[in-house]
């Protein structure tokens, strides 16, 4: 556990988080364990793409088109590179160690305020972040002097961000921790080292289900109404302009995904409990319908761009991000080219 000065920020303070990559050329300080993963020449020069991505639900759809080969019929092999902790997916991304991530809106809203060449081309998933108080706490009056885990920068961080401010609050009223990874802030809140946390399925599930008397103060739809963006899609510019069809294969296994999530959850659970998410199975499948794979997330532009108040208001970002922060055309193109597919989903925004 770590405070507000958490491990990844000793080196990067609010006000200039990830500075250092205002410009395409630019590279973020590393920690060593990363600095060997730099590439010699552009990872968009092979039909190989390296990802990064999260821990919650809102990755099943990129867990499950690696699981299931499901860019290989486009000729794209997908590579995750395995992260430390939460915090150095944005790092390594930024960095341009990887091609593609998949990454709460919050934390790709640092990368395009300091310049890097980034876009949000499709979705992740949706709703599903939660928060989990203990016994005795049933508001957010009640939270005041209490100690409060989440991760910095995230989405985590934004939904209690808001739904204090709603009750008239602040950070300031609260001991907030900031912890590493998903795991690591469920077993904080189970054993009792924090008294509430913002989490994201199947984690927040877990959490209630693993410390008597656990209250769900807020699932982000009391604030931001259904289907809510979580995390999205994001490429770097260079991948985008010199191997569109690479992006479009990503964004299309992914909406392969979704219908196939869609079609039968007990299978999608099957290959992603253990191996992806960190909890049990019942767990797993009492969480699996409050944070579905949403890839058509055009109708989310607006609520992510007006999330950059509260990004500004923290002191993650200069200013609000706008429509440049989103390339949508590849995500049409799949559209368009595979319709059938795409009217058989049952969540989409169109």
């Amino acid at each position: 556990m770590c405070d507000r000065d958490g491990t990844f920020y000793r080196n990067f303070s609010r006000r200039n988080f990830l500075k250092s990559s205002a410009t395409a050329a630019a590279t973020l300080a590393l920690p060593p364990s990363l600095a060997g993963l730099l590439m010699p020449e552009p990872a968009f020069a092979a039909t190989t793409v390296k990802a990064t991505h999260g821990s919650g639900f809102c990755n099943m759809g990129i867990f499950l088109a690696k699981e299931r080969g499901l860019t290989k019929a486009d000729g794209v092999d997908l590579e995750f590179v395995v992260t430390p902790s939460n915090t150095e997916i944005t790092t390594m991304f930024g960095a341009g160690l990887v091609d593609i991530s998949m990454i709460p809106y919050s934390n790709f809203m640092t990368l395009y305020d300091a310049g890097a060449p980034v876009k949000i081309v499709a979705g992740g998933g949706v709703q599903g972040c939660i928060i989990v108080a203990k016994e005795g706490i049933k508001s957010a009056a009640d939270l005041k002097g209490k100690t409060f885990g989440t991760f910095q920068a995230d989405t985590l961080e934004v939904l209690p961000y808001d739904y204090l401010k709603k009750a008239g609050l602040t950070f300031k009223d609260v001991q907030i921790k900031y912890l590493d990874t998903s795991p690591e802030l469920a077993q904080a809140f189970i054993a009792g080292a924090v008294d509430a946390i913002c989490h994201i399925e199947p984690y927040a599930t877990q959490c209630v289900l693993g410390r008597k008397g656990a209250t769900v103060l807020s699932d982000g739809t009391d604030l931001y109404g259904k289907g809510y963006s979580d995390c999205v899609l994001a490429a770097r510019t260079p991948l985008i302009e010199k191997n569109p069809a690479a992006v479009k294969a990503v964004i299309k296994a992914l909406m392969v995904a979704q219908s196939q999530a869609e079609a039968d959850k007990a299978a999608a659970l099957k290959d992603t409990v253990g191996k992806y998410y960190k909890t049990s199975m019942d767990a797993a499948i009492d969480a699996s319908t409050k944070q579905p794979i949403v890839v058509d997330q055009r109708n989310q532009t607006q609520f992510i761009i007006d999330r950059g108040v509260s990004m500004q208001e923290l002191g993650y970002v200069k200013k609000l991000p706008d429509k440049g922060a989103f390339d949508w055309s590849l995500l049409e193109s799949v559209i368009a080219d595979n319709k059938a597919l795409y009217d058989g989903l049952k969540l989409k925004s169109a």
